[in-house]
């Protein structure tokens, strides 16, 4: 008798630890992510990030849900355009990592004055590298697509929602490049918050802009690029708000904005090995996209779909592989790195748990799923094999990422660069092309290389994590 209620104690003990650190996560707590239990660091760093991420996961089921009201052709344009703008990600993205891994290492030394410097420097970076893709967004949108593979209709219809998503990436830039900064503070709350506001406006303006509800013109495909870029810009404001007025864990002050060639130069050093890392993976999945183009729209509005349903949640299971970045970057800023690599292996551990979770799910339940989105027969044979080919890889992707995470956290932006090179570049493009064209699986071919070079990228981070050398990595 004294056993269960020994046992049922604990239950409650554990249970109390885990919402009341929930609960403080959403306020925004403040703690020393370099000595508070990694339990309760994980939770207080993740629980905003993921909640964060899946803001951005609706969104993007959002998007999709109303194009694909316009018809097959829409969907193929915005499935064509995010592979293309996919390049921006990559270096907002990439600027992301670096700014991530900079801050953290300050924030770890007790310097929020230097947190405060870096993170200016990389914010006027951002602006300066959002410039091409503006020009090409205002000047030639038709050519973009046309270069994917687009189909006349394909064209005229999405040409629109190219150039305002091309044209104005600087608020995406901005977004994720500052929300960066906050996760590498340890601010994962008021990140949360920022994309939470830039979304929540294009989930409310998405419909009103594409269909011409009340007042709002009816702007077709072309509506969700213009209430996407309106709402990342009120996001980027808030963002830019928080850094005046002080109160946060980082605080850019205005001597801050003065440029400052060293730390713009190690900012650069820094991140363009993140910026490669995901130019290597978006290229090689532009490529996947041009791959599965050459069997017709059917093909690809079932890819685009699933991939959107995909994203949904890969990227809160990317935020819980984002506390692994900031506790790896303060931790080794405080000259702990055992207890930085302590918490790549339990950061891993519960993002495992998440993603075979929602796997089982989409394996099992993948039409239903689908159905949502489109009554198209044929489409949704195309998404429901994407859906449950790719789910069977995921208990890999979830150690993958973070281990990822763990090596950009420590700055180490090189060496995720190089294993995406050799898994992406040298062995899934040819493997996915062999797939679909030599032994004739069509798109399915393409689908199941994505899942073989995942597998294959997680077993060679986890050589490469258990060498250590990420700890020696100066930033």
């Amino acid at each position: 008798m004294s056993d269960s209620k020994n046992k049922k104690h604990v239950f409650l003990d554990r249970f109390q630890f885990y919402w009341r650190n929930i609960i403080d996560a959403l306020k925004g707590s403040e703690i020393d992510y370099t000595n508070a239990h990694l339990n309760q660091a994980i939770i207080l760093l993740s629980v905003p990030m993921v909640l964060e991420m899946a803001m951005e996961s609706i969104f993007v089921l959002v998007d999709v849900f109303w194009v694909a009201r316009i018809g097959t052709d829409a969907v193929a344009a915005v499935g064509l355009t995010d592979a293309s703008i996919s390049l921006i990600y990559a270096v907002s993205h990439g600027l992301a990592m670096a700014v991530t891994a900079v801050v953290a290492r300050r924030i770890g030394e007790k310097d929020p004055a230097g947190a405060g410097r870096n993170a200016a420097q990389a914010i006027w970076l951002g602006i300066v590298a959002s410039i091409p893709g503006f020009l090409v967004g205002i000047f030639m949108p038709e050519k973009i697509l046309m270069w994917m593979g687009a189909s006349p209709e394909v064209i005229e219809t999405g040409a629109g929602f190219t150039a305002w998503l091309l044209g104005g990436n600087v608020v995406i830039v901005l977004l994720f490049l500052n929300n960066g900064i906050f996760r590498g503070a340890g601010d994962a709350a008021i990140a949360m918050r920022a994309l939470w506001i830039a979304n929540g406006c294009n989930i409310v303006l998405d419909p009103c802009l594409i269909f011409g509800i009340g007042p709002f013109p009816e702007l077709g495909v072309t509506g969700a690029a213009v209430a996407t870029t309106i709402g990342r810009g009120v996001g980027v404001l808030y963002q830019f708000y928080i850094f005046w007025r002080g109160n946060s864990r980082i605080h850019i002050r205005a001597q801050d904005w003065r440029i400052h060639f060293d730390i713009i130069w190690n900012m650069i050093r820094v991140s363009v090995g993140g910026i490669l890392q995901l130019l290597i993976a978006t290229s090689s999945w532009i490529i996947l996209m041009r791959l599965v183009a050459d069997f017709g729209s059917s093909a690809l509005a079932g890819y685009t779909i699933a991939l959107r349903v995909i994203i949904f949640t890969i990227l809160p299971a990317w935020g819980i592989a984002n506390a692994a970045a900031t506790l790896v970057g303060q931790n080794l800023g405080a000259k702990n790195p055992g207890r930085a690599e302590q918490a790549v292996w339990r950061t891993g551990l519960f993002n495992c748990v998440f993603l075979v979770a929602v796997s089982l799910v989409f394996i099992i339940f993948p039409r239903p799923i689908i159905q949502f989105f489109t009554t198209d027969a044929a489409v949704i044979a195309y998404a429901v094999d994407a859906l449950r080919y790719i789910s069977y890889g995921y208990a890999f992707y979830a150690y993958g990422m973070v281990f990822v995470q763990a090596f950009n956290g420590a700055g180490d932006t090189y060496t995720p660069t190089a294993i995406n090179f050799f898994c992406y570049w040298l062995f899934q493009i040819p493997f996915a092309y062999a797939l679909a064209q030599w032994l004739e699986l069509n798109a399915q071919g393409v689908f199941i290389s994505i899942t073989v070079a995942e597998i294959i990228l997680t077993v060679v981070s986890y050589y490469i994590f258990k060498l250590g050398r990420w700890k020696l990595k100066q930033v």
